[in-house]
């Protein structure tokens, strides 16, 4: 018993000092790679009326992975693009911009792909929720400020092609 008592204290005793991290590795950067856009889908921003308010091409996040990532990590976006997240229902949402450099506004979808709610003017790295307030099935990041600019209001829709 004595034995395997020492042997045990010896593995976890071996264990600790082959895992301790060298201090020298301390203020090392990690380098990665800058995460490009990739087409996936035109989106066309609709009034109510029916006329045409923008188009953009938009990445889609339709999996947790990509709806837990989003736009994190990016330094910029063009003007004319954006991410559409994808849900299969419609719930209420909490976003928030843990680890997103770019400011947003975001706009919240009803499963009919009206307009439900926004948040405007996201504020990078901060970690409060930004709720949708109602349910929404699709929500939209764009650059902060085109909410206001582009003049999208509740009640506008969108409409969306897939590209090959």
């Amino acid at each position: 018993m004595i034995k395997k008592n020492l042997l045990l204290a010896l593995a976890i005793t071996g264990t600790f000092f082959t895992s301790c991290k060298d201090s020298s590795d301390e203020n090392q950067e990690i380098e990665t790679d800058p995460i490009e856009f990739t087409k996936e889908a035109e989106l066309y921003l609709i009034k109510a009326e029916g006329d045409t308010i923008q188009k953009l091409e938009v990445e889609i996040a339709d999996n947790d992975y990509e709806r837990e990532t989003g736009l994190m990590y990016r330094t910029e976006m063009a003007e004319d693009r954006g991410m559409l997240f994808v849900y299969d229902n419609a719930s209420l949402h909490n976003f928030y911009m843990k680890n997103t450099y770019i400011p947003l506004d975001l706009i919240f979808y009803g499963s009919d792909s009206t307009a439900v709610s926004f948040q405007e003017n996201a504020t990078p790295l901060d970690e409060s929720n930004l709720p949708s307030g109602k349910p929404a099935q699709f929500i939209l990041e764009i650059n902060a400020g085109l909410v206001e600019e582009w003049n999208i209001e509740i009640g506008d829709r969108f409409s969306v092609e897939e590209v090959p």
